[in-house]
């Protein structure tokens, strides 16, 4: 079972990526890449059906196999990723691009095996799932300001870190929801950051630095969640020196990506 679980999980892997490609294809060249927009584009909403079904297989995958081995196939997506869009916009990837996104990914898989796993329900009040909007919000702002005045490069990773942090908000509160901290707000309130979180993707991925958004988000992501997870859920966080030398890992791999990453192009 643990083989099949690792193989749907890598399979799963593969359509996340190829979704994200496809979504950052259509999105890319232009000034405000809207929903509406995007929405009228066959490509685009195969790639985000794509998205879905990998995140499905991933579901499946962890009920099959363990954590171990299922987390570390889900990385991978971003190393399927740069290839197809590559591929997509006329080109190879190349040997730098590749090896920064394998940093940044072994620096992913350090983090996402050393998180603790958590012991039993948890439970959000009223007052943690406006504490997270907040946050998330405030957070996601002032990423979305900083990008104003970087470079193309930094402005992918910072809008697409902006996406990711709303995206782990999402991920919080559905965990709570989950786990019983029903609410009929909470629903009406679940997808706020989830469809903010997608526009901000979508103008990351409109810079043109592929690479670097998509990285940035698989970062921003799950450290979101670990991060309000222990703020507001109590749960544990890792400790020690190996988490801080993952985490520098993933940093070093993202800043080498920004700098190899090129700028496409839509053709």
């Amino acid at each position: 079972m643990t083989v099949l679980a690792a193989v749907i999980a890598l399979v799963g892997s593969l359509f996340f990526a190829l979704g994200a490609a496809l979504q950052q294809f259509e999105a890319v060249g232009s000034a405000k890449p809207t929903l509406l927009t995007l929405l009228r584009r066959p490509r685009w909403l195969f790639g985000g059906l794509s998205i879905l079904f990998g995140g499905g297989l991933h579901i499946v995958a962890l009920g099959l196999g363990p954590l171990t081995v299922v987390q570390p196939m889900g990385v991978a997506s971003l190393l399927f990723a740069l290839p197809i869009a590559a591929a997509l916009h006329g080109r190879r990837p190349t040997r730098k691009e590749l090896s920064a996104a394998g940093v940044v990914a072994a620096g992913l898989i350090g983090l996402v095996l050393l998180v603790p796993e958590s012991e039993g329900p948890t439970y959000l009040s009223p007052n943690g799932v406006l504490t997270l909007l907040a946050v998330a919000g405030v957070a996601s702002v002032l990423l979305w300001a900083g990008s104003k005045i970087a470079s193309p490069a930094g402005r992918a990773a910072l809008l697409a870190t902006s996406a990711g942090v709303l995206y782990g908000a999402t991920a919080t509160l559905m965990r709570a929801l989950v786990d019983g901290s029903w609410n009929w707000w909470y629903l009406l309130a679940l997808p706020v950051p989830a469809l903010l979180a997608l526009m901000m993707l979508q103008r990351a991925y409109a810079v043109g630095h592929f690479g670097v958004s998509f990285a940035s988000l698989q970062v921003a992501d799950p450290l979101t969640a670990v991060a309000f997870g222990a703020l507001l859920l109590g749960e544990p966080l890792p400790s020690g020196l190996v988490p801080i030398a993952a985490a520098a890992l993933t940093a070093v791999g993202t800043l080498a990506l920004a700098r190899t990453s090129p700028l496409e192009a839509r053709q």
